[in-house]
């Protein structure tokens, strides 16, 4: 049976009917979530969560939950922020799948209790680094990707052993009410539980004290959140977004750099912390670039994009907004442009002539504009990307190894990615995350289960050598640590200083 298309545009706007938060029947606020809280303490000093079979148990069953209601996704994920069914499948489900199944493959591997090298002091011990969950987490999602980065960390999270409560996007109302559904249907109804709070009560459920907070969204919003986590020294990853560059080089295939550009900057109407923000292109390459940035958004979306199945809109009517005065305050239009109020539609457009002090060089970036800056070579476009604060993603496209050298290795963000945008920000297998105003910590795969974990060091010591540890003991003689002087100056070339104490 094949799947249903995605609706047309007029058909969105037709049928949907935006929910208030207030009139879906969902646990919300600091209040709820203190109660949900106390279940998940109990559950997890209970140790609940502690074996594998459990933990393998709950990722098959969100496995599960995804497969089983795919169509409902779709449908949420389409009233909310108006996702193509194909980009819902591919971006969200996809994803969340993919990390489930890899980390069940592995999981009994990275909960294996690892042996460290031991000195001669330790000789006769043991020295074990040992994978403990953390307790109860705290995920807090992001409308950009209201399913993936509320479950993608999830998956982590319940991995490592942990208690979790999830806080999908106020925004995204829909899909916060169908998780809040399903999650008891198929997970543990004690240690997994979904509260919805608005931006200004986060601060007030971190307060009640998480042992971790997982957060992904803008800078100011993290600040709020790392400032409520130190209170209750509550470990923190934070993901923030802000002004991702994308450098073009002279010597680049051309027509494939515009459509990956094209597909990372446009999808999800450009609402996305991971796309490419701004281009900075080498002054050589800036008209062919334009020329097949404008041939690849005719092929992607037809003539008139507002009519295409495979383009969506603006979430919320503050977004839109913000997208908008950026859009008329800043550069000159080359191709889109157009707008339509009714339906928060904004159409694909491509900026030229823009200046750093142009609103959208200023601000993060969440709708369909791709904004072009021209720099006289590489050297200038690093030096661009050094004056301002460390990006979430860095992105080159370019065939010459030494430009792409400069700009991987001199330049400071949390990815690169080259000659492709935002898929180095889904690998399973690599870290993903922010260093300086872009956030801090990563996940994905084993790096979640590390980022839900703590590494307990743990030393078994036997009582077999008392002949030897008797030297640390007072009375203190000048015999017995000229005896220590020398053991550990005999043992410092191999294994690094060492003691017996």
């Amino acid at each position: 049976m094949s799947s249903p298309p995605s609706p047309s545009p007029t058909r969105w706007f037709k049928a949907l009917r935006r929910t208030r938060i207030e009139d879906l029947c969902l646990k919300s606020g600091a209040a709820a979530c203190a109660e949900v809280l106390k279940r998940a303490r109990a559950a997890f000093r209970a140790r609940r969560t502690a074996q594998d079979s459990f933990r393998l148990a709950q990722l098959e069953a969100l496995v599960r939950m995804l497969m089983d209601h795919e169509c409902d996704f779709v449908d949420a994920l389409g009233r909310d922020v108006h996702k193509p069914r194909f980009e819902t499948v591919m971006s969200e489900l996809m994803i969340v799948k993919s990390e489930a199944l890899h980390t069940i493959s592995n999981l009994k591997k990275w909960m294996e209790v690892q042996h460290i090298e031991r000195n001669w002091a330790a000789a006769f011990d043991e020295c074990l680094l040992v994978n403990e969950p953390l307790g109860v987490v705290l995920i807090i999602g992001n409308w950009t990707s209201p399913l993936q980065l509320c479950l993608v960390p999830l998956v982590g999270a319940i991995a490592a052993g942990n208690c979790v409560i999830i806080s999908p996007s106020e925004t995204c109302t829909h899909t916060a009410e169908l998780l809040h559904r399903l999650i008891p249907a198929y997970l543990d109804n004690e240690c997994f539980h979904s509260v919805v709070a608005a931006a200004h009560e986060i601060p007030e459920m971190i307060d009640l004290k998480f042992d971790h907070v997982f957060f992904f969204g803008d800078k100011e919003n993290g600040i709020k959140v790392a400032q409520a986590a130190a209170r209750t020294l509550a470990r923190v990853t934070l993901v923030l977004s802000g002004k991702n560059p994308c450098y073009v080089d002279s010597q680049c295939d051309i027509n494939t750099t515009a459509r990956r550009i094209t597909w990372a900057r446009f999808h999800n109407a450009g609402q996305s912390a991971v796309a490419p923000d701004y281009i900075l292109c080498h002054v050589d390459a800036k008209d062919n670039l334009l020329q097949a940035l404008r041939c690849a958004l005719l092929q992607f979306y037809g003539t008139d994009p507002r009519e295409s199945r495979s383009f969506g809109r603006m979430v919320n009517e503050e977004i839109f907004n913000k997208a908008k005065d950026q859009l008329w305050r800043s550069g000159k239009v080359f191709i889109g442009g157009q707008v339509n109020d009714m339906e928060r539609y904004i159409a694909p457009t491509v900026l030229t002539e823009v200046v750093e002090s142009d609103p959208i060089m200023q601000q993060d970036v969440f709708g369909p504009i791709l904004p072009i800056l021209t720099v006289q070579d590489a050297d200038e476009a690093v030096a661009f990307i050094n004056s301002r604060e460390k990006p979430l993603c860095v992105y080159a496209y370019s065939s010459n190894n030494k430009v792409i050298s400069k700009i991987m290795n001199e330049t400071s963000s949390g990815s690169f990615c080259l000659n492709d945008s935002v898929l180095q920000s889904v690998m399973v297998g690599m870290p993903f995350g922010g260093v300086g105003a872009s956030g801090m910590g990563s996940y994905h795969g084993r790096y979640s289960f590390d980022a839900f974990s703590h590494k307990k060091s743990c030393l078994l010591r036997t009582t077999r050598i008392e002949c030897m540890t008797y030297l640390r003991y007072p009375p203190y003689e000048d015999r017995n640590l000229s005896l220590v002087s020398l053991a550990s100056s005999l043992n410092l070339r191999s294994q690094g200083w060492c003691t017996i104490l």
